[in-house]
């Protein structure tokens, strides 16, 4: 599997993860962004000193599915918050 394909799968689940959580948690806004935000520095890091020798730059590792993180934290944020919590 080539690096950045798998770069991308571990963000993506990342986001999935961490919406999950921010919706069992139930933060609010500023508090959910703070968690994705320190979420995704930290398991940036951690990617960039795996990879650091199989991409051709360190920035590429961070730019590699990003939006996917912010879409899939957001979508499951939303959809485990309103099955647990369903409108009256």
């Amino acid at each position: 599997m080539n690096p950045l394909t798998f770069i991308y799968w571990i963000k993506a689940s990342m986001g999935l993860a961490v919406g999950i959580i921010c919706a069992l948690l139930w933060v609010n806004v500023y508090t959910g962004i703070g968690i994705a935000a320190f979420t995704y520095i930290l398991a940036d890091k951690v990617l960039r000193q795996l990879f650091i020798g199989k991409v051709d730059r360190p920035s590429t590792v961070t730019k590699t599915g990003i939006g996917m993180y912010i879409f899939s934290w957001i979508f499951f944020w939303t959809l485990v918050f309103t099955l647990l919590h369903p409108p009256a």
